[in-house]
C-alpha cells in the first residue's frame, strides 16, 4: 500500500522493491528548455510554443509545460473529450470493434503528430487540435448537426461549436482553437500549418478506419473497393494509413506546404466516395440518422419551453433555444435517448436502432 524502500533513510519510495530504474546527471526539461528546444530544432512555420500562450483570458505561464501541451492536458480532462466515448462515430449502438468519437479523436491524433513529426513541425500543437476537433459533435454521428440546423442561425458546425461552445471553457490558445474550428475541409483554412495536418489527418482517419469497421460487420468487402485505391494504397486500414502519412510528409518535402500528390489524394478521394455510397447514406445507415434526427430535435424543443429543467451545469443566455441545443449537443447517445424515453415519454421503438447489415 505505501511502496517500497525506507523513505526515513533515504527520503525516496519506490513502486517496486526490486526497482532498479536510473538515471544519469542532467537538469529536468522544463517549459523554457522545451520552448529552446522547438526554436532550435523545428523548421521554418512550425508554430513555436511561446509562455503562457494567446488566450482570451490572461494567464501565467505554467513552469513544466509549455502552452500546448497544456491545451492537450486540458482537452483530455475535459468533459467534452470523456463524453466523446458515448458518442457514435458512423454506426450507433456500435459493437465492441467499431469507433467511437473518442477513439476516432485518438487515431487522428496518432496520424496528426505522425505527420508533424516527419515534417518537422510542432506535434503537440497538432496533437491539442486533433484530439479536440470533434468534441462539438452532438449525439448519433452526423446527424446531429442535421438536427441541429433548425434552431441555429447559420446552421450546426460542430467544429466552430466544439470551440466556441464545448471547450470555451477550457480556455486554449488561439492557435489550438483555430484549428478545431477549422479541421472540416468546407471551412476556411486554419491559420498554422499543424491545423492543415490535422484537415488531412482527419479524413485519412475516417475513411480508412470506417472502412475497417464496416468490412468486419459484413457491410462491405474488402475486394469491393475501388481499384484505384488498392493499387496506390492498399485494401487493409494499415496500407492505407502507412501510404497516406508519408505522402503527406512527401508533398510537404517537395513543395513546401501541406497537401498530397495527385494520385494518392485521388485514391483518397475513390476511398471516401466509396464509403459515402457503400456506408453512410445506405438504407439502414440513413434510417438511423432520421431516427436520431427525430429525438434530439424533440429533446431541444422539449428544453427550450422548460428552460428551468436545464441542469445547472449549463452556462444561461437569454437564448433558450440556444441554451436547449448546448445541453442536447452535450449529451453521449445513450444519455438522449434514454431522456426522451424518461422525460418526453419516447416510444422506444422510435429510437436508432443497430444497422443491420
Amino acid at each position: 500500500m505505501r511502496g517500497h524502500g525506507d523513505p526515513h533513510q533515504t527520503g525516496l519510495v519506490r513502486a517496486h522493491a526490486a526497482s532498479h530504474a536510473r538515471v544519469g546527471p542532467g537538469r529536468t526539461v522544463d517549459r523554457l528548455a522545451r520552448e529552446a528546444y522547438e526554436r532550435e530544432v523545428l523548421r521554418p512555420g512550425a508554430t513555436l510554443a511561446e509562455g503562457a500562450g494567446h488566450r482570451a483570458r490572461p494567464e501565467e505561464p505554467d513552469p513544466e509545460r509549455t502552452c500546448f501541451e497544456r491545451d492537450r492536458d486540458r482537452v483530455v480532462h475535459s468533459t467534452a473529450f470523456r463524453r466523446l466515448a458515448g458518442k457514435t462515430q458512423v454506426v450507433v449502438h456500435p459493437t465492441d470493434h467499431q469507433r467511437t468519437r473518442l477513439t476516432h479523436a485518438l487515431e487522428v491524433a496518432q496520424i496528426a503528430t505522425s505527420i508533424a513529426r516527419g515534417v518537422g513541425v510542432n506535434a503537440t500543437l497538432a496533437d491539442a487540435i486533433a484530439l479536440g476537433h470533434d468534441c462539438g459533435h452532438g449525439p448519433g454521428g452526423h446527424a446531429s448537426e442535421d438536427a441541429f440546423d433548425a434552431f441555429v442561425p447559420g446552421g450546426f458546425d460542430h467544429g466552430p461549436w466544439g470551440a466556441d461552445v464545448s471547450l470555451a471553457d477550457l480556455n486554449l490558445c488561439a492557435e489550438t482553437l483555430d484549428g478545431i474550428r477549422n479541421h472540416s475541409w468546407s471551412r476556411p483554412a486554419p491559420t498554422t500549418v499543424e491545423g492543415e495536418i490535422v484537415s488531412w489527418a482527419d479524413r485519412i482517419a475516417y475513411c480508412a478506419h470506417d472502412l475497417e469497421d464496416a468490412v468486419h460487420a459484413g457491410i462491405v468487402a474488402a475486394d469491393e473497393i475501388p481499384a484505384v485505391v488498392a493499387e496506390v494504397a492498399g485494401r487493409t486500414r494499415r496500407e492505407q494509413l502507412g501510404h497516406f502519412v508519408r505522402a503527406v510528409v512527401r508533398a510537404v518535402e517537395e513543395h513546401g506546404e501541406v497537401g498530397m500528390a495527385a494520385d494518392s489524394a485521388a485514391a483518397l478521394a475513390s476511398l471516401r466516395a466509396f464509403n459515402y455510397e457503400r456506408i453512410y447514406v445506405r438504407p439502414e445507415s440513413l434510417a438511423q440518422s432520421h431516427a436520431v434526427v427525430r429525438v434530439l430535435q424533440a429533446l431541444v424543443e422539449h428544453f427550450a419551453a422548460r428552460p428551468d429543467a436545464l441542469p445547472a451545469t449549463v452556462v444561461r443566455t437569454d437564448d433558450h433555444v440556444r441554451d436547449a441545443v448546448t445541453y442536447v449537443a452535450g449529451m453521449t447517445d445513450r444519455f438522449a435517448f434514454d431522456l426522451a424515453v424518461r422525460d418526453l415519454g419516447w416510444d422506444a421503438a422510435l429510437l436508432p436502432h443497430p444497422a443491420e447489415r
